[in-house]
């Protein structure tokens, strides 16, 4: 008989194995180091300024005033002044805004100090939250019942003109107490009719008996959730649109919970200045498009900057819309459907039979506060559009774009109709030096923590204890290259916590797989087979331990916002790291350093 052998080899990794290992610490290396150089601060100065100062030029301006430029990076669509002192931003930009037409284009920003070698790969600095680098957070309220009220107005109405129109006669509506719409008729057999009229045009509306002769008419639980998500969109479109007159490019607006926003301005200082833009109201029109050189017409441009001659008084103003949603149309091009309350229906419908084949225009107007506090409007034509036939209330806007431009579009035209009035609940200021502060003592405490993880290791497992040592640097590398590649991934001061917990959990991967090579040792087993049983019996223990927190992770950051959000990420991206490192790391430097080692009489 043919004696059988074992095929496997001991401890051995294929080549592509320690390939992959090398490839990925080097690529999360060199994503990693731009955020050790970190950031300067700069200013950042748009085409649209249509600054004449040569970088030459600028440089001797900013000089004059004692301000000390460190470089001036210009191309045809914007120049970077990076300063060299941070607390000079703010000064530059005020000094330079009196040499550009449109200061709205002169921005704040910070530019990576890294070499130009390492930033021409593609890679940039982690981002910093705003307890680490400083400036004002605004918590806003949407208040949802003035949209709600739209809605039932525009209904009550309509209900009204049907009646009207179908002669049912001594038919009153009217709003009740608990915000159900009331329908009293006189004559029952005319509930069939208004039935019907209530299902074809207003599908998203329950109706139910209120008594004999009457209906009671509300909105649909699901559509108000539907109301309440656009109208929480919209105003976060309004906010970041608002927030850019504000020249910060690191700003952060995001939903917080079901109708609340929270705005990070990091590097703003002046809270009265972030609130004169954060309340800031808005407008929209529609204009009859005129030819050009027309006698009293005005000229309105496009966001692209090309001329647009319309009537000098708008056909109709925003605060007829009542709704405006993107589709699709019966050809499968994106439009924009509009809804109108009843005033503003008789007026679309009267104007646009008369201008059927003829184009119109949608303005959308800005209202702002300067430094001044002056009032400051800017209006931009945002889409030119053939009215195809006569329009009512609800009529559609078509050439906007393809579907993405159309919902974009829908949610600018419900930002300057819907009234969905904001209320700051709460106001935080984080000065830059506490944000320094914070860094320092948050990474003063990772540095500690690692050297004595370090040290303990080392002196605890001798022979294994450089190789915990080095999954343990590898895996910070990886990590702090992972929060670098990752979009929209922030470090804040409760992230730094979760760093710091990683250390611990990176160790722990490698104490449960020492223990189980101890154990084997124990047994009599060689020192090679001892480590490739460890590494065996270890893994599925890990493994289960690492997913519980995982989920805890996924789910904190899930249902969190903000500083919880980012400990959670910290925390889930730590744990995979520290699987990584744990696991294929550290074994793949034990099977080069003492896989074929077969003694008996290793201490560990």
């Amino acid at each position: 008989m043919r004696k059988q052998t074992n095929s496997k080899v001991l401890n051995h990794y294929a080549a592509w194995k320690y390939v992959v290992l090398v490839v990925t610490f080097i690529v999360m290396l060199l994503s990693a180091l731009p955020t050790l150089y970190g950031e300067d601060a700069a200013i950042e100065i748009g085409a649209k300024a249509k600054l004449n100062l040569t970088p030459l030029q600028l440089n001797n301006v900013l000089k004059s005033d004692d301000i000390e430029v460190k470089r001036i990076d210009h191309n045809s669509d914007k120049t970077l002044i990076v300063l060299a002192d941070d607390s000079q931003q703010s000064k530059a930009k005020a000094l330079l805004s009196s040499y550009i037409e449109d200061t709205s284009a002169l921005t704040l920003a910070l530019a990576p100090a890294a070499p130009d070698w390492l930033l021409s790969l593609g890679v940039k600095p982690i981002k910093l939250g705003l307890d680490l680098r400083g400036g004002v957070q605004f918590l806003l309220d949407v208040e949802l019942e003035p949209v709600y009220q739209l809605h039932y107005d525009a209904f009550i109405d309509s209900v009204r003109q049907f009646a009207r129109q179908q002669g049912i006669p001594r038919v009153t509506v009217h709003q009740s107490a608990d915000s159900n719409v009331v329908i009293n008729l006189v004559n029952s057999d005319y509930k069939g009719k208004v039935r019907q009229f209530i299902a074809t045009n207003y599908p998203t509306w329950q109706v139910s008996n209120s008594d004999n002769s009457g209906l009671k008419a509300d909105i649909k639980a699901d559509e108000k959730i539907k109301i309440r998500d656009l109208t929480v969109k919209q105003n976060l479109q309004i906010m970041r649109s608002r927030i850019e007159q504000l020249g910060i490019t690191e700003a952060l607006v995001q939903r917080q919970g079901e109708h609340r926003i929270r705005i990070e301005l990091p590097g703003v200082q002046d809270p009265a200045a972030a609130k004169n833009v954060i309340g800031a109201t808005a407008s929209l029109a529609f204009y009859q498009v005129k030819q050009e050189g027309s006698v009293n017409a005005q000229i309105l441009r496009e966001r692209s900057g090309n001329p647009v001659y319309v009537a000098r008084k708008p056909v109709l103003g925003g605060e007829h819309i009542v709704d405006a949603r993107a589709s699709l149309g019966e050809m499968g091009m994106p439009e924009v459907v509009i809804n109108l309350d009843r005033s503003g229906g008789k007026i679309m419908s009267d104007f646009s039979r008369d201008n059927i084949g003829k184009p119109m225009a949608t303005s959308y107007s800005e209202y702002s506060r300067d430094e001044q506090g002056k009032v400051r409007q800017t209006t931009d034509i945002i889409s030119v559009a053939t009215i195809q036939s006569q329009l009512g209330d609800r009529f559609s806007i078509t050439g906007a774009g393809d579907y993405a431009q159309a919902q974009q579009l829908a949610l600018l035209l419900r930002a300057g109709s819907m009234t969905a009035p904001v209320t700051i609940v709460e106001e935080r200021t984080i000065g830059p030096s506490l944000g320094a502060e914070n860094i320092e003592n948050g990474f003063s405490a990772l540095a500690l923590g690692m050297a004595m993880t370090l040290l303990f290791m080392g002196l605890w497992y001798r022979r294994l204890g450089w190789v915990a040592n080095v999954a343990l640097l590898a895996n910070m590398v990886i990590l702090f290259g992972l929060l670098a590649l990752i979009p929209g991934a922030v470090l804040t001061l409760p992230g730094i916590a979760g760093l710091v917990l990683t250390v611990g959990m990176a160790v722990d991967t490698n104490v449960l797989i020492f223990e189980r090579i101890k154990d084997k040792l124990q047994e009599g087993r060689g020192f090679a087979h001892a480590i490739d049983r460890g590494f065996d019996s270890a893994v599925a223990t890990i493994f289960d331990a690492n997913f519980t927190t995982m989920i805890t992770a996924v789910v904190l950051y899930s249902i969190g916002n903000g500083p919880i959000q980012g400990f959670a990420l910290t925390l889930g991206l730590g744990l995979l790291t520290s699987m990584f490192t744990g696991i294929f790391a550290s074994r793949a430097l034990i099977n080069w350093k003492y896989g074929r080692d077969f003694s008996r009489d290793v201490r560990v």
